[in-house]
């Protein structure tokens, strides 16, 4: 079985990033390999609502290549549509198990924001 790639080099120029995709980013650059987390977990982790989870999809899907993609699946555990044989592949070579398209979700413990809960202009990016 072939091993997963190496996440891409990190995004550190900073120009063009909006405040989500920066926050996003330093939270998708800290998971190590084999860990796995929500779209919801991601956004929360950033410091937005859990609402902003579609937003980060959206960013992963447009820069997924500069991401560690594969450790990100929905809040039921599903795999990304379209990808699923390569995002279990991938995993897989992690230890992550996958079963039927999906892998257990458990709930994190929050490491990003532990500020106040975002104001209604965080909610949606």
């Amino acid at each position: 079985m072939l091993a997963p790639p190496s996440p891409p080099a990190r995004r550190t120029d900073g120009d063009g990033l909006t405040p989500f995709e920066a926050a996003v980013d330093t939270v998708l650059a800290a998971l190590p390999a084999g860990d796995v987390v929500t779209y919801g977990e991601v956004a929360i982790e950033a410091g937005f609502s859990p609402r902003a989870s579609r937003a980060v999809g959206a960013l992963l899907a447009r820069c997924g290549g500069q991401y560690p993609w594969w450790r990100v699946v929905t809040a039921a555990g599903r795999l990304v549509p379209g990808h699923e044989v390569e995002h279990a592949r991938l995993l897989r070579a992690e230890g992550v198990e996958v079963v039927g398209g999906r892998v257990p979700v458990p709930k994190r413990k929050r490491r990003g924001h532990t500020g106040p809960p975002p104001s209604p202009s965080q909610e949606q990016p």
